[in-house]
C-alpha cells in the first residue's frame, strides 16, 4: 500500500482480527498511517479503538492478520521492541507515576535509550514546548492539573524520540477550557514531523487537526476518508457529532 505520493506507510494493519476469549472485537481492520501525518479514528464506546491502539502496540496479539511497522511484520514482538523502533504511546488518563517528580516521569520516557546528550537535548525541547511543565520539574506529578499531567504524558513520549505517536484520548477528563489548548499541543508536534495516530471522541476537535480519518463501528472501519470529506459526511454529522 502506498500514498498518492508513492509513499510506504508508517505503521499499518492488514487484514487484523481480534478476539478476547470467544469475543470477535475487530474485523479485517485495515489502516494505514504515513509518514508526518496526524490521523484520528473516531467511534462510540466498545467500537473497538482500545484494542486497535493495543494491537499496534503488541499489547494484544491479533487472531489473524499482519501489524507492520515500517515494512516489517512485528506480530509477537514485545511492546519494547516497538518502542526502540520508534512507536509511543500516550495513554488514556495519563497514566503517570503519581509520586515521581516531573523530571522523573519525563526521563522514564527515554528508559531505552544511553545517549545522555540527546537526552538532555529533547529535555530542553519539551521544556520549550511545555513550558508549564518545566516550571514544576520536581513537583510530584500527581499533584498536577489534569492539564499538566496531559503535557507531561506528551513530553514524556516525545523524550523516546518516535516516530508515530499514538495516542488514546487525549481529550478524556479535561476541562473544557483545556481541550482547545491540547489540541493545539498535538499540533505543535506533528508540525515537527511526528506521524500522530489519535483515538478521540471528540470527533470535531480531532477531524479539525487531522489529515485522515476513521470510523469503527462494532470493530469494523465504516467509514475511511480526508478528515475535510469526513466532517461534511451526513452520515457521520448524524452518528457522531450529535447532528442531522
Amino acid at each position: 500500500m502506498t500514498d498518492q505520493n508513492g509513499a510506504q506507510p508508517l505503521l499499518e494493519m492488514r487484514g487484523i482480527n481480534t478476539h478476547y476469549g470467544a469475543v470477535h472485537i475487530l474485523k479485517d481492520v485495515d489502516l494505514a498511517i504515513y509518514p508526518g501525518e496526524l490521523v484520528c479514528l473516531l467511534g462510540g464506546n466498545a467500537s473497538g479503538k482500545s484494542t486497535t491502539l493495543k494491537t499496534l502496540l503488541g499489547m494484544v496479539e491479533p487472531s489473524s492478520g499482519e501489524v507492520v511497522l515500517d515494512g516489517e511484520v512485528v506480530n509477537g514482538k514485545p511492546t519494547s521492541y516497538l518502542v526502540e523502533r520508534g512507536v509511543t504511546m500516550v495513554p488514556e488518563n495519563r497514566r503517570l507515576f503519581k509520586r515521581l517528580s516531573v523530571l522523573e516521569n519525563l526521563e522514564l520516557g527515554a528508559y531505552l535509550r544511553n545517549d545522555r546528550d540527546g537526552i538532555d537535548e529533547d529535555l530542553e525541547r519539551v521544556y520549550d514546548m511545555f513550558p508549564r511543565v518545566k516550571e514544576r520539574l520536581n513537583q510530584k506529578s500527581g499533584t498536577l492539573s489534569g492539564g499538566e499531567q496531559q503535557m507531561v504524558a506528551m513530553g514524556r513520549a516525545l523524550m523516546a524520540r518516535p516516530r508515530v505517536l499514538l495516542m488514546d484520548e487525549p481529550s478524556m477528563g479535561l476541562a473544557p477550557a483545556l481541550v482547545q489548548t491540547n489540541f493545539e499541543l498535538i499540533q505543535q508536534i506533528h508540525q515537527e514531523g511526528v506521524a500522530i495516530f489519535m483515538v478521540e471522541q471528540n470527533a470535531n476537535m480531532a477531524l479539525s487537526i487531522a489529515d485522515r480519518g476513521w470510523v469503527l463501528q462494532t470493530g469494523r472501519v465504516v467509514l475511511d476518508d480526508t478528515a475535510d470529506k469526513l466532517l461534511a459526511n451526513p452520515d457521520l454529522r448524524a452518528s457522531y457529532l450529535g447532528e442531522g
